[in-house]
């Protein structure tokens, strides 16, 4: 890995020198816009609306547009008076408990190393962080530009977590949550159960990506030269059902279903028949029966009874 910047992370009156990773990187497959006959990339150039003249990297300025077509353009000048105090410092705000920052504001990850003799106050740091189950909120610049974020532990690892100004994160205007939409005890214990259905603790390694698995096959048989083999369909997605308590109720089946709880359950069900089947006379019994009752028959007795009767 390579770092992309170097600084401090201010903590009280203790500084420690530190190096910060991309914790991340994205896996896409990305393609060039080539020429189709020949296979040439795409160029472009860089050209002026106005005068359709191709301009180079260094006669090109930052313009903010003010509406009206009117550009303000600003220069190298402009942004050095900046107020970027912060530019090689990660300073330590406060520290709060974790579940009290919303997961919406987390934008990318860093991971922090420690730099020249400064492994000593970063595990001092690293170890007061995790005994106080908190995180730190700092602020870093970043490209010129000042963010938020958060210091945590991750692994042994002091991990930064730039996030978004609370500005910068939209409020939902959707014409549903005007409406009042109720819904009934029995659909949401029924959605309850489909969830209880389906719990479990996530675990990251088990989940892949299908579709670039598949891109990559594709890639590598034209790179081989051998036949291209299409990939199967995905099943075909059930059409939206109008009863909610029966998508429900049909959504439980299934996930108990693939957890193997319907197998266990009609095995149970079948052993009930079994039992009573035990209990049924035996084709033994029933001769022995016979054998008592013509003995009895058959007895001093029952000839007198018999003779009395007669």
């Amino acid at each position: 890995m390579r770092a992309i910047w170097k600084g401090a992370v201010s903590f009280g009156l203790v500084s420690i020198a530190v190096r910060l990773f991309s914790a991340t990187e994205e896996k896409d497959i990305r393609f060039h816009q080539v020429h189709r006959t020949d296979g040439g990339r795409i160029k472009y150039q860089r050209t002026c609306s106005l005068d359709g003249e191709v301009v180079s990297y260094d006669d090109i300025a930052k313009g903010y547009d003010i509406g009206g077509g009117e550009m303000v353009i600003l220069t190298d000048e402009d942004f050095a008076d900046l107020p970027l105090s912060t530019s090689r410092a990660i300073d330590v705000l406060e520290f709060v408990p974790a579940e009290q920052i919303d997961p919406i504001l987390f934008a990318k990850a860093y991971y922090l190393e420690p730099e020249g003799q400064a492994a000593k106050p970063y595990v001092l740091l690293r170890d007061a962080l995790r005994d106080a189950d908190r995180v730190a909120i700092v602020k870093i610049a970043l490209r010129q530009r000042e963010q938020l974020a958060t210091l945590r532990v991750r692994d042994d690892v002091l991990v930064l977590n730039t996030m978004m100004w609370p500005d910068e994160v939209r409020t939902p205007e959707f014409g549903f949550l005007d409406d009042d939409i109720e819904t009934r005890p029995a659909e949401l214990a029924m959605a309850s159960s489909l969830i209880d259905s389906m719990a479990g603790d996530f675990h990251p390694d088990e989940f892949t990506d299908n579709y670039r698995a598949a891109l990559q096959e594709v890639i590598d048989a034209k790179v081989e030269g051998r036949e291209v083999v299409q990939p199967e369909e995905p099943e075909e997605a059930a059409p939206a059902a109008v009863d909610l308590m029966a998508a429900l109720k049909a959504s439980v089946e299934r996930a108990k279903k693939a957890r193997g709880e319907a197998a266990a359950t009609s095995g149970k069900t079948a052993e009930k028949p079994a039992k009573k089947a035990v209990k049924k006379a035996t084709p033994a019994k029933k001769a022995a029966k016979s054998t008592t009752t013509a003995k009895k028959a058959a007895s001093p007795r029952a000839a007198k009874t018999a003779k009395k009767s007669a």
